[in-house]
């Protein structure tokens, strides 16, 4: 065993709820305290000197005391194995050209999707690596990504492929996610429909028996899949035993009620949820998922997450991060902007980006620091826990735990 301490402050985010509204005096927050570490999670939080008192011969690892710690953040929504850039599409964007206009002028998700298809494997576990070393600088240790630049057999494979052999290089945990269905590619001969039977039939049986993912997504809209074809197949996929997200209620309402009636983890997007399905989403299991990235990169209305939350939701805050729409990956900033907006307080933007995130991933071991939990931690070199925020991301990390074990950053 080894304690980890003293720290000025411990914010445990410890007998929160899961659902609902939480005010900052709901904290828990333990002066001059420690964290008792064995086997790689945590053994006790508590007093710094008590818990010395009570185990002598531990070994101490000693912190500047002028540093508070919290869970490590959970990012449960990215797309950051890809190849190239779109920066033309976002100055294209801001001069007022329309999604089809971009994508007539080569742009779009096509263009990721040729970029990464045309990218080596070397080269998309290096960029991969990369992006994952920025998350893991922002306190970020556990990942979810997201396929859906290949769209077809091989290049589906090649980037879960990537992303599988990028967790043997990583401390963070990476989740990878099948997201196949993100639009049917221009050079698929056939329907929507035929297209997501090609997913079912030739690319998941093969995700499944080499252990590339256990999650399936699917982008529902008006550009992408409509709402019938894509809830039978992800009923379908749910019969193959994957988990299901759903990338729902982006730009037209309704899917949101399809991630519930299917049983999905999580609902991601929402920022065109209507009032009634609020409240019918608010009633489930279902983890509503905000992108306030994807707002800021569009310039389209953010999640309503005030909303959500009042209802007695689950709110999660990702990050997005993707080289379309959110290509900013600063998932602090994002949340900071998305709480202005929403007026969000600092214990509902801390409970989003940790264990109700972790709860969107179906991860009920991390995102709190208690007694079993993963003993992932970050650690700011601030007097107030309220800092992280309020300079909306430009307080970086001083140190960052994996399994009790401090990284280098």
């Amino acid at each position: 065993m080894k304690l980890i301490g003293p720290f000025k402050q411990i914010i445990t985010l410890d007998h929160l709820d899961l659902r609902g509204k939480l005010s900052d005096e709901q904290l828990i927050i333990i002066e001059n305290g420690g964290i008792l570490i064995k086997d790689e999670k945590i053994e006790a939080v508590g007093d710094f000197e008590d818990l010395k008192a009570q185990n002598p011969s531990v070994f101490v690892e000693a912190i500047d005391s002028e540093q508070i710690v919290l869970p490590a953040f959970v990012d449960c929504h990215t797309h950051i194995c890809f190849g190239g850039n779109r920066a033309n599409d976002f100055a294209m964007r801001n001069a007022g050209k329309s999604y089809l206009e971009i994508a007539e002028a080569g742009g779009g998700i096509w263009s990721s999707v040729q970029h990464t298809r045309n990218a080596s494997e070397e080269d998309l576990l290096n960029l991969l690596l990369e992006r994952i070393n920025k998350l893991l600088s922002l306190g970020i240790t556990t990942i979810e990504i997201k396929s859906g630049y290949g769209l077809n057999v091989e290049s589906e494979l090649k980037m879960l492929r990537v992303i599988k052999k990028a967790q043997a290089l990583t401390k963070a945990t990476l989740v990878p996610t099948c997201l196949s269905a993100h639009l049917k590619p221009r050079d698929f001969e056939g329907s929507s429909e035929v297209y997501l039977e090609y997913i079912l039939n030739d690319i998941l049986p093969i995700v499944k028996a080499e252990d590339l993912a256990h999650r399936v997504d699917i982008f529902i809209e008006k550009s992408a899949f409509l709402p019938d074809e894509s809830k039978a197949f992800l009923l379908k996929a749910k019969e193959m035993g994957f988990k299901i997200t759903v990338h729902a209620d982006q730009f037209t309402p309704g899917s949101s009620r399809i991630a519930v009636e299917v049983g999905a983890l999580s609902a991601d997007h929402l920022e065109a949820t209507s009032a009634d399905d609020i409240q019918f989403l608010a009633s489930s299991d279902t983890v509503a998922v905000a992108l306030p990235g994807a707002s800021v990169g569009l310039g389209e209305p953010f999640t309503p997450a005030r909303k959500i939350l009042d209802a007695n939701g689950i709110l999660a805050i990702a990050s997005d991060w993707n080289p379309g729409s959110a290509p900013m990956g600063n998932l602090i900033t994002q949340a900071s902007i998305l709480a202005t907006f929403q007026k969000l307080s600092t214990a509902e933007i801390l409970a989003g980006l940790t264990f109700r995130a972790a709860k969107a991933l179906d991860l009920c071991d991390r995102g709190i620091l208690a007694k079993g939990k993963k003993a992932d931690f970050v650690v700011f070199l601030t007097d107030n826990f309220q800092n992280i925020m309020y300079q909306q991301g430009e307080l970086r990390p001083s140190k960052v735990f994996v399994n009790g074990e401090m990284l280098t950053i």
